[in-house]
């Protein structure tokens, strides 16, 4: 069913994902000289972002709603790279990049949020499973 935990977890990841884009880490990251690094971490937002959307729909099939949910980590995982990345090319760490590093955590908490969302959605299986063995 959509009302499950996970859909509120699949849906603080788009949240957290879309909140990256109003955050100085995506400023910066869109106007570096190396302006790939920039519309990678715009792709990889939204791609994670759209799978998370995608995943939510899939609630008739766990299985496959696990797949595609360690896909979407792994696109999070790929975001988190060049956001730290974009990051540290401003200096790392320091007094005045809190701004950045509130827009890197954003897209670390998507990840947690997915991790949690893997974890219901294999509650769900197994307690579907355990269901199926007192048949």
């Amino acid at each position: 069913m959509i009302q499950r935990i996970q859909t509120v977890f699949l849906s603080l990841v788009v949240f957290s994902n879309l909140g990256v884009y109003f955050t100085p880490i995506y400023t910066h990251a869109m106007n570096d000289p190396q302006q790939w690094i920039g519309f990678g971490l715009a792709i990889s937002l939204l791609i994670s972002s759209l799978l998370a959307v995608y995943t939510i729909f899939l609630f008739k099939n766990r299985r496959n709603q696990i797949a595609w949910t360690k896909r979407t980590a792994f696109v999070q995982v790929i975001a988190v790279g060049l956001a730290v990345g974009v990051f540290f090319s401003l200096g790392g760490i320091g007094t005045y990049l809190w701004d950045e590093a509130i827009g890197t955590g954003l897209i670390v908490l998507g990840i947690i949020f997915l991790l949690l969302a893997l974890r219901s959605i294999s509650k769900d299986e197994k307690l579907v499973k355990s269901m199926d063995r007192i048949r």
